[in-house]
């Protein structure tokens, strides 16, 4: 852990911790040289071979550029850790935000993110290497003040193509979060980018009910069993979310990977689509909602496609994680 005042590389003075993980932490810091505030994140690799893939990938997420993703203005090495530069951005987390709120967000105003963060990992996705988050939940997403969703934390992300990956991808290094991760990503079978898929829709399912949504093993057991899939299709769960965008999560949370939408323009283009949806809810009326025709076949579907993920990944113990 760095003290505040703690000057590295003759420039970067830390303020303040801002968080920390079995990885490293993240900084508030001062950029002396440009007298304005960065936010610095320090991570540790005891593996030479980590390191040098650090300084690669650094330099990739340097080349990103999207309104919705942090800049990298500078990366290095001091002492035992690596450094990334990064914009900082103010405020609480969507996580904070929502427990301040002790309920949901409006389901028009999580749409807009959605809109605005599937074109981020459409951003992502096509790159060369392909970039992988691997890592989405409200904990990484802020607000900015003028509406600007940002996701944050590139601790998980991961050049398809890279060492790293493979070594992360086979040996679950770095973790995950239960409640978002896809089940692929929890077994230790290698992440794409429908992995991302799985988890922007787990996110936007928790902040669309106010409820986390079950974990991909808890799910998994359950069908195991012989038990209905624990996920509740988002409009279940609070009536205000429109039917059509609860059937659009179900379907992005599939079990199996090969059922989810197949890229971020393709679930975008999922929600618009069912843009036009009205829900009709009020005090007398409170759980009366227009249901698509599509909405109970792509749960059903999704409740079969999870047995058949399961079945395909029977080798591997199903057991339950910590929440």
């Amino acid at each position: 852990m760095l003290a505040p005042e703690t000057v590295l590389q003759n420039r970067y003075r830390v303020v303040r911790q801002l968080g920390q993980g079995g990885m490293g932490a993240v900084y508030e810091a001062v950029d002396e040289r440009l007298d304005s505030t960065i936010a610095l994140k320090e991570t540790f690799f005891a593996d030479e071979r980590l390191r040098k893939q650090f300084e690669r990938e650094a330099r990739l997420l340097a080349r990103m550029h999207h309104p919705a993703l942090p800049r990298v203005s500078d990366h290095f090495s001091e002492g035992e850790g690596q450094f990334l530069v990064m914009q900082f951005i103010g405020g609480d987390d969507l996580a904070e935000m929502s427990s301040k709120r002790r309920g949901p967000f409006p389901a028009e105003q999580v749409l807009n993110w959605a809109d605005q963060l599937l074109d981020a990992l459409d951003y992502l996705h096509t790159q060369d290497p392909q970039i992988i988050h691997r890592d989405i939940k409200p904990q990484n997403l802020k607000l900015t003040p003028r509406g600007q969703i940002i996701l944050l934390d590139f601790g998980l992300a991961k050049g398809q193509a890279s060492e790293i990956s493979r070594i992360t991808t086979s040996a679950s290094i770095f973790g995950y979060t239960p409640n978002y991760a896809p089940l692929e990503q929890i077994q230790g079978l290698g992440t794409d980018a429908r992995s991302d898929i799985y988890a922007l829709a787990a996110t936007l399912y928790h902040l669309m009910t106010g409820v986390k949504p079950p974990d991909a093993l808890t799910r998994a057991a359950a069908i195991v069993n012989g038990q209905p899939d624990p996920l509740k299709p988002a409009h279940e769960v609070i009536s205000s979310v429109p039917a059509g965008s609860a059937a659009v999560l179900q379907k992005a949370m599939a079990q199996n990977r090969d059922q989810r939408y197949a890229s971020a323009p393709e679930m975008r283009r999922a929600f618009q689509g069912v843009g036009s949806e009205t829900t009709v809810s009020n005090r007398s009326e409170a759980n009366t909602v227009l249901f698509p025709a599509s909405a109970p076949t792509i749960a059903a579907e999704t409740r079969a496609n999870a047995r058949q993920a399961t079945v395909q990944t029977g080798e591997t113990t199903v057991v339950r994680q910590p929440g």
